[in-house]
C-alpha cells in the first residue's frame, strides 16, 4: 500500500514543476529583453545627443585635407555606391578630404543611393559624422529627402522596396538628431498618412508600413510584442521607453496604423468570401460537368494568392500592433454545394436515371463559348439604324399544340419540296459585274469556312461589302443547299446565321422556314430514300437550335412528329436530332421536362418493337448522350501503408547519397512476414519502375541487403529471369523499354556479384536461340523477322557487364558467344523483308557495331550470313572432331520440317564468377605458366573429350520429326482457318468493359504453350561451351 500510495505523488511531481518553469523562462525572456532595450536606448541617446550637440572643427582644420577634384570626385562615386562592406574605406577616405565644396553632392549620393537594411547602421554612422563635421549638410541633406518622400496619394509608387528602406533609413536619421524633430518628423508624418490613405482599398503597401513598425515602431509608437507587453504587465516590470518623441505623439502614429489594419481585416473577410463563394461555384460547376475549364481554374488559382498574402500580412500586423484577427484569421470553410436534383425517372423499368433541369448544357468551355459568345456587327456598322426585326410567318408551336395528339392533316400542307424564293430585280439601284463576280467568290469560298475565325470573318464580310436584299436570297439558299455530305459545315452555318441576325433578320427567317418546310416534306413522303438529306435537314435543325433561331418548341414537335411513327428513316432522323440538340433541350428548364417526357416514350416504343439492332445501337446512343448515367466511381484498392513504404523508398527516394540510410530502413522490415518479404522481393527486381540513374544503386543495395537476407539474391535473381522470358514468349512493342531496363538490372546484379556468369550467358544465348527459325522460309511468332529488338537486348547486356569478360574462361565463353551473335545478326539483316523502300534499321547496325567494338576491338568482324555459318562450322570442327555421322544425319534428315532446334540448356553446378578478380582465381585452377596464352586454352580445348549425349534411336527420331511436323501443320492451318463473323448484337452499356487489364493481370491468363524448337544451321552442344 505504501508503494502504491507514493506512485501519485511522483506522478504529479512533474505537473507542479511545470509552471514553475514556464514563469522562470518568462521572467528570464522579460529580463533579457528590458536589458538589452536598456542597452539600444542608451546608445541611440548617447548618439543623438553627439549629433545635437555636437563642435564642428575650426577653419583651418579643413585648410590641411586634400581638396582635389579627382580624389572628391571619386569619393562621391563610391557614395553613390554605398554598401556596408565599405564603410572603413569611406571613413579612412572622408578623415583625409575637404568636402566643403562638395557637401551638397555628396548629401545627394547618399540619399539616392540604393540601400538595403542590413546598411543603414553604417550610412547613419557615416551621416553623423558628415553632420558633425559640415554645418551645411544637414540642410541639404534634408533638401533631398523632401523630393524623395514628396509625394501625392494618386501617385503610384514605382519601386516600393526602395521606398521601404528609405522610409526606415529617414526615421532613423530623425531619431539621431541629424534633423530636428521640428523639421524631420512632419515630412515622415506626411509620407505614413500618404502611403495610409492612398491603401485602404488595395492593401498593396503591407510591407512598407511592416518595414516600419518592425524597425521604427518601437521608436515612433511605442510598440512592443504583445507576449513582452503581457509578461510586464503579469510581473509588474515597467519598461524603457524611448523619450525623444513625446507620448501624445506616439499614440497618435500607433492610431493611425491601427485604422490601416482594421481596413486590412475588412479586406481580407471580403476576400475570404468571393474565394469561398468562387470555390462553391467551381464545385457546382465540377459536379455538373465533370470538369473545369482553365480560366475558372486560374481564376481560382489567383483569388487564392491575393487571399494568402493578404493573410499573411494581417497576421504580421497584428502580431506587431499586439491585436487580435479574429474572425478574419479563421481560415475559409471551403464545402461543395450539392445540386438538388428533380427526382428520378426509370427508364425500360430496370435503368433508373438522375434527371435535372438548369445544368450547363455545353461539353466544354470551348463549345459553350462557340455557341453564346458572337461577334457584334453593329461595331462594324457605325452607320447602322436599328430596323425591326422580320418576324416569322408561320404559327408557332405552343405548348397546347404540343399537348394536342398529331394528326394525318397536320402533315398534309406538305406535299412538295421547299422552294426557293426567287431573286426579284431591284430597280433602284444597278447591279454591277463585279459585285455579281464577288458574291459568286464569297459564296464559294463559303464552303472552306471551318473554323471560328473563319465564319466570323466571312459574316462580316457580306454585310460590309455584299449586302444588298438579292444577295440575302442568294445567300439564304446557299446556306440551305449546303451538301447532304458535309454535315461537318452545319454548325459553322449556323454560326453565320446566329452573327447576321441582329441585322440582318430575313437570311434566318427565310432559311428556318425552308428547313421547317423540307422536314415535313420529309416526313410525308414516308420514302426510304434521301437518308442524307433527312439527316442533314434534323441537324441543321438542332443546330439553329442551340444558337436560338430555331425554336425550341418547333423542335420538340418534330420530335414529337418523328416518335409518332417511329420506324425505319424516323429513328434516324430522331437519334440525330437529339444528338444535336438533345441535351440542349434537356437542361434548358422550360424544355427539360418534355424532353424527359419524348425520351421516356422513345425508350418504350424501342422496348415493345422488334427493331434492328442497328436501330437499337442509335436509340440507346442517343439517350445516353442526352443524359448520361450516373456511375459510380470504383473503390480504389487500397494498399497496405507497409507496401506504400517499400515503394516510396525504393521507387522514389533511393539514390547514391542516402543508400545506407535505405539499408537499414529495408534491414529494420519483417522478413519474417510472408507477404512483406515478398512484396519487398518484388520491388527489389523491379529494376523498370525506378529511374535510371537509380538502377545501380537498386542493385547495390540488393547486394548488400542479401549478406544480412539470404532469400533476396535467389529470389531477386529468379524474378527477372522469369520477368525476361515472359517478355520473350509475349514480344509485344509495349513491353520494350522494359525489357531494356530489366536487361540492364540483369547486368548491374551480376557486377554486384549476385548471379554468375553462368546465368549470363544462359541468358544471351536464350535471346538469339528462343524460337528462332534460322530458316527465312521460315516464320516464327516469337521472332517474326521484323523484330529486331533481340539485339539491343543483347548489346545492353553486354555493355552493362560485358567488360568483365576480358579473362579466364568467361573471355573464351564470349568469344564463342559473339561468333553466333553475328550469326543472328546477318541471319536478321540478310533477311529478304528488307528492300531498298524498307531498309534493316540503321540505329540497331550502329549499336550491334559499337557493342562489338567496345568489347573487342580488334575483333574481325563477319559480313555476311555465310561467313557466320563457315566459322561456326570451323567451331564446330574444331570442338567437335570426332562428332558421328549418325548425329548428322539426323540432323539432315529433317530438313523439311521445322523440328530440329537447340535443346535445352541445362544448367549445371558451374563456378561462380567474380566479375572484379581475374577470372583464373575463381573459375579454374591456377593455370601452368606454359599456359597463360590463348593458344594454350585452345590446345587445351582441342584435347578434352567433350561429353555427347547418347544417340537416339532411329525410330524415336522418326517419332519426334512425325509429331513435331504434325503440331507445327495444326497451328499453321488454324492460323489460316477463317472464323465465322460474330453475330451484330448490341452491348448493354452497363455490362461494357471501361477498364483495361494491366500487365500483371495479362501475366495471370497468359497461356503457356510448348515451345517447338526450330531448325539450326548447325546442331551446337551450347551446355558444353558455358562449361569451357
Amino acid at each position: 500500500m505504501t508503494s502504491t500510495d507514493n506512485e501519485p505523488e511522483k506522478s504529479e511531481a512533474p505537473a507542479q514543476d511545470e509552471p514553475e518553469n514556464t514563469e522562470e523562462s518568462e521572467k528570464s525572456t522579460l529580463s533579457e529583453y528590458v536589458a538589452n532595450l536598456e542597452a539600444r536606448l542608451k546608445q541611440k541617446a548617447e548618439v543623438r545627443n553627439q549629433n545635437l550637440n555636437c563642435v564642428r572643427p575650426p577653419e583651418n582644420y579643413f585648410s590641411k585635407l586634400d581638396s582635389g577634384l579627382k580624389k572628391n570626385t571619386t569619393f562621391v562615386k563610391k557614395l553613390k555606391s554605398f554598401s556596408a562592406t565599405q564603410i572603413d574605406v569611406l571613413l579612412k577616405d572622408f578623415s583625409a578630404l575637404n568636402l566643403t565644396k562638395y557637401i551638397s553632392e555628396v548629401a545627394a549620393a547618399i540619399a539616392e543611393a540604393k540601400l538595403k537594411m542590413s546598411d543603414i547602421p553604417a550610412a547613419l554612422q557615416l551621416c553623423s559624422l558628415l553632420h558633425r563635421t559640415y554645418a551645411e549638410f544637414s540642410s541639404n541633406f534634408f533638401e533631398n529627402w523632401q523630393k524623395i518622400l514628396t509625394f501625392k496619394a494618386t501617385d503610384k509608387i514605382v519601386n516600393s522596396s526602395k521606398l521601404r528602406v528609405d522610409i526606415r533609413f529617414y526615421a532613423e536619421l530623425v531619431a539621431a538628431g541629424i534633423f530636428m524633430n521640428k523639421t524631420g518628423l512632419p515630412l515622415l508624418g506626411n509620407v505614413l498618412t500618404v502611403l495610409i490613405s492612398m491603401d485602404k482599398e488595395e492593401h498593396n503597401n503591407i510591407p512598407i508600413l511592416l518595414s516600419f513598425c518592425k524597425h521604427c515602431g518601437e521608436d515612433y509608437a511605442g510598440l512592443m510584442p504583445k507576449k513582452i507587453r503581457d509578461s510586464a504587465e503579469k510581473y509588474n516590470v515597467t519598461i524603457p521607453r524611448n523619450t525623444f518623441l513625446p507620448a501624445e505623439k506616439q499614440t497618435v502614429v500607433r492610431s493611425l496604423l491601427k485604422d490601416y489594419f482594421v481596413s486590412l481585416t475588412k479586406h481580407l473577410l471580403a476576400e475570404r468570401a468571393q474565394l469561398q463563394a468562387l470555390h462553391a461555384a467551381n464545385q457546382r460547376t465540377l459536379h455538373t460537368r465533370g470538369e473545369l475549364s482553365q480560366e475558372r481554374k486560374d481564376q481560382l488559382e489567383q483569388h487564392q494568392a491575393t487571399y494568402d498574402k493578404l493573410l499573411v500580412g494581417a497576421q504580421n500586423f497584428a502580431e506587431v500592433l499586439g491585436e487580435e484577427l479574429g474572425e478574419a484569421g479563421e481560415p475559409p470553410t471551403l464545402t461543395m454545394t450539392v445540386i438538388e436534383t428533380q427526382g428520378s425517372v426509370t427508364i425500360g423499368g430496370n435503368e433508373e436515371f438522375n434527371m435535372q433541369a438548369g445544368t450547363d448544357p455545353w461539353q466544354d468551355e470551348d463549345t459553350r463559348t462557340f455557341y453564346t459568345i458572337l461577334p457584334d456587327l453593329k461595331d462594324f456598322m457605325p452607320n447602322y439604324q436599328l430596323k425591326e426585326t422580320v418576324k416569322n410567318k408561320t404559327e408557332t408551336v405552343t405548348e397546347e399544340m404540343l399537348d394536342e395528339d398529331i394528326k394525318e392533316d397536320d402533315l398534309s400542307d406538305t406535299e412538295e419540296p421547299p422552294t426557293v424564293p426567287d431573286v426579284e430585280q431591284e430597280e433602284a439601284q444597278p447591279t454591277y459585274v463585279s459585285n455579281k463576280y464577288a458574291l459568286d467568290a464569297f459564296l464559294s469560298d463559303l464552303p472552306n469556312c471551318i473554323n471560328r475565325e473563319l465564319i466570323d470573318n466571312a459574316a462580316v464580310d457580306f454585310v460590309l461589302n455584299l449586302n444588298t436584299k438579292n444577295n440575302r436570297k442568294k445567300l439564304t439558299r446557299e446556306l440551305f443547299s449546303v451538301a447532304r455530305t458535309r454535315l461537318d459545315l452545319l454548325p459553322f452555318y449556323s454560326r453565320f446565321a446566329a452573327i447576321l441576325y441582329p441585322v440582318l433578320s430575313d437570311v434566318c427567317v427565310d432559311l428556318c422556314q425552308m428547313l421547317k418546310q423540307d422536314f415535313k416534306y420529309h416526313v410525308r413522303k414516308k420514302d426510304q430514300i434521301n437518308i442524307e438529306s433527312k439527316i442533314k435537314v434534323v441537324r441543321f435543325i438542332g443546330e439553329l437550335v442551340k444558337f436560338g433561331l430555331y425554336s425550341k418548341m418547333e423542335a420538340l414537335f418534330c420530335l414529337k412528329v418523328l416518335l409518332h411513327d417511329f420506324k425505319h428513316h424516323h429513328i434516324e432522323m430522331a437519334c440525330n436530332l437529339l444528338e444535336t440538340c438533345g441535351r440542349y433541350l434537356y437542361c434548358n428548364s422550360d424544355t427539360h421536362q418534355r424532353t424527359v417526357i419524348y425520351l421516356q416514350q422513345m425508350m418504350r416504343k424501342k422496348t415493345v418493337s422488334a427493331l434492328d439492332s442497328r436501330y437499337v445501337t442509335q436509340i440507346e446512343n442517343a439517350f445516353y448522350y442526352v443524359c448520361p448515367p450516373e456511375t459510380p466511381a470504383q473503390p480504389k484498392e487500397e494498399e497496405p501503408p507497409m507496401h506504400q513504404f517499400i515503394r516510396k523508398i525504393l521507387h522514389e527516394d533511393l539514390q547514391k547519397s542516402n543508400e545506407e540510410k535505405i539499408l537499414r530502413l529495408m534491414r529494420k522490415l519483417n522478413w519474417d512476414d510472408p507477404d512483406i518479404s515478398a512484396i519487398a522481393i518484388q520491388h527489389l527486381a523491379g529494376g523498370w519502375r525506378v529511374r535510371a540513374s537509380a538502377r545501380r544503386a537498386l542493385a547495390r543495395l540488393t547486394a548488400e541487403l542479401a549478406a544480412w537476407q539470404e532469400v533476396v539474391a535467389p529470389a531477386v535473381v529468379d524474378t527477372i529471369l522469369e520477368e525476361i522470358r515472359l517478355t520473350m514468349e509475349d514480344p509485344h512493342p509495349r513491353y520494350n523499354q522494359r525489357r531494356i531496363a530489366t536487361v540492364k538490372y540483369l547486368g548491374e546484379l551480376y557486377n554486384y556479384k549476385l548471379l554468375d556468369s553462368r546465368d549470363v550467358f544462359t541468358v544471351l544465348y536464350s535471346f538469339i536461340t528462343f524460337g528462332v527459325t534460322n530458316d527465312h522460309n521460315t516464320v516464327s511468332p516469337l521472332d517474326p523477322p521484323e523484330n529486331v529488338f533481340r539485339i539491343r537486348l543483347v548489346c545492353a547486356l553486354l555493355e552493362i557487364c560485358g567488360a568483365y569478360f576480358n579473362s579466364g574462361s568467361s573471355k573464351k565463353k564470349l568469344d564463342y558467344f559473339l561468333i553466333f551473335f553475328q550469326h543472328y545478326f546477318w541471319f536478321k539483316y540478310s533477311d529478304p523483308i528488307w528492300t531498298d523502300e524498307n531498309k534493316f534499321p540503321i540505329y540497331v547496325y550502329n549499336i550491334y557495331q559499337e557493342c562489338l567494338t567496345n568489347l573487342r576491338p580488334k575483333l574481325n568482324m563477319f559480313t555476311s550470313w555465310q561467313q557466320c555459318k563457315d566459322a561456326i562450322e570451323e567451331l564446330r570442327q574444331t570442338l567437335y572432331p570426332e562428332l558421328g555421322e549418325e548425329e548428322i544425319d539426323n540432323e539432315d534428315h529433317g530438313d523439311d520440317s521445322v523440328n530440329e532446334g537447340l535443346d535445352t540448356i541445362i544448367e549445371t553446378d558451374d563456378e561462380t564468377d567474380n566479375p572484379h578478380l581475374p577470372e583464373e582465381s575463381s573459375d579454374e585452377e591456377p593455370l601452368p605458366e606454359n599456359m597463360n596464352n590463348d593458344e594454350g586454352l585452345l590446345q587445351d580445348d582441342m584435347n578434352m573429350e567433350p561429353r555427347r549425349p547418347a544417340p537416339k534411336p532411329v525410330e524415336d527420331v522418326e517419332f519426334e520429326s512425325a509429331f513435331e511436323k504434325m503440331v507445327t501443320e495444326n497451328i499453321a492451318e488454324r492460323q489460316r482457318e477463317n472464323r465465322p463473323q460474330q453475330r451484330d448484337i448490341a452491348v448493354p452499356m452497363t455490362c461494357r468493359q471501361t477498364t483495361k487489364k494491366t500487365y500483371e493481370q495479362l501475366l495471370v491468363s497468359i497461356v503457356f504453350l510448348k515451345h517447338v524448337t526450330c531448325k539450326t544451321f548447325v546442331k551446337i552442344d551450347f551446355h558444353f561451351l558455358l562449361a569451357r
